[in-house]
């Protein structure tokens, strides 16, 4: 066994031992995917509603009869007045308030448009903005039952709508994978800066350096290992995405595994880059979270659309390997992209793991401050 196998059979041993760093690599993804996948989810349903009847007929119980059986609105309150019903939207009992006027089943009857009033929190701005249209599709769908005949003629033109990849518009499809992405992120920069802050306060680094071994072999003795472990992350959030929320890849998972090795070799070499400033664990865990994985969260398109960006953050996104890596697990996992779809997010992740790890190994003294 060469001086390179040696040193990678030493971190094998040593991670061996650490049972929390075990914990880090086995336990915390699959957590981390169940109550992500689980909290992740942007779907509209249950909205807390107020109704406030003041029409007290038949149709304006099938009115709000209609809005419960959707399945995106809860009947939470039953004010009394426009003032009760202003008190459920600033308390948070409601989100969403529908007034329903008085003569609004005789219009109905009578063929006339009666008005219905909606008033929803906007404090919450996107849900705010479905939870509007979903409203007004209701409506308009039971204002239908009652529109002369002449008013539900077909247009002459019609649109046949098909959704592909994600067929029900479920937001837990497009955000696993997404989150599937930040968890390897987020392991990786952990582990590498970590283990070797560990070392230096341990003492253990000094004896690495007074050896016969170049920086090179070091460095890579070093990455090969958590290189090894990012695979059995990946493997572990593969199986868990499959058996707990039944999302499985479309496109090639041995792509996914060949991909994610990319992605590790920048997020390591960040991980290194930030043990050779760290002195310290709590040093190493403030600079990973504030000056790289929390940049890289919010510009990587995980929650904020990076076309809503403006132009000065959007190309500060280019920076990020993890904004080309959420197109690349997105691609696969919904759309079965293969290598010849997804060569134009391949190498520019490529191109920033090479330059992080080089600037990596070129920080890192085989020598002690």
């Amino acid at each position: 066994m060469g001086r390179l196998g040696s040193v990678v059979l030493k971190e094998f041993q040593q991670f061996r031992r650490d049972k929390k760093m075990r914990g880090i690599v086995l336990i915390a993804p699959l957590l981390q995917l169940l109550v992500l996948g689980y909290a992740a989810n942007m779907d509209v349903q249950n909205v807390p509603m107020a109704v406030l009847d003041q029409d007290r007929s038949l149709e304006s119980r099938e009115l709000a009869s209609a809005f419960s059986a959707s399945g995106s609105f809860v009947a939470a309150a039953w004010p009394l007045s426009p003032a009760e019903a202003d008190a459920d939207l600033a308390s948070g009992r409601a989100e969403i308030a529908v007034g329903i006027p008085p003569g609004f089943g005789s219009d109905l009857r009578a063929g006339r448009s009666p008005e219905l009033q909606i008033l929803v929190d906007g404090s919450r701005a996107n849900t705010a903005a479905v939870a509007m249209a979903y409203a007004d599709a209701v409506a308009n769908d039971f204002s239908l039952r009652y529109s002369p005949a002449a008013v539900k003629i077909m247009p002459p033109v019609a649109a046949r709508t098909r959704i592909w990849y994600n067929p029900e518009l479920k937001s837990r499809v497009f955000m696993i994978p997404g989150v599937f992405a930040l968890i390897l992120m987020v392991i990786t920069i952990i582990l590498t800066s970590l283990a070797i802050v560990k070392e230096k306060e341990a003492g253990t680094l000094e004896q690495l350096i007074v050896t016969p071994l170049r920086k090179t072999e070091l460095i890579a003795g070093k990455l090969l290992p958590y290189a090894a472990v990012s695979v059995v992350i990946v493997a572990v959030a593969l199986t868990a995405s499959a058996l707990v929320f039944g999302i499985v890849p479309r496109g090639s998972v041995g792509l996914i595994f060949l991909l994610s090795l990319a992605l590790a070799g920048a997020t390591l070499g960040i991980g290194l880059l930030v043990s050779t400033i760290a002195k310290t664990q709590q040093q190493a865990m403030m600079y990973s979270i504030f000056f790289f994985m929390f940049p890289m969260m919010i510009l990587s398109g995980f929650v904020f659309p990076i076309a809503n960006m403006p132009a000065p953050i959007r190309l500060l996104t280019y920076l990020m390997p993890l904004r080309y890596y959420m197109v690349i697990v997105r691609g696969i996992f919904l759309k079965g992209s293969g290598l010849d779809l997804l060569w134009t997010q391949v190498w520019p992740m490529l191109a920033i793991a090479t330059a992080v790890v080089a600037l990596s190994v070129a920080r890192f003294r085989k020598q002690l401050d």
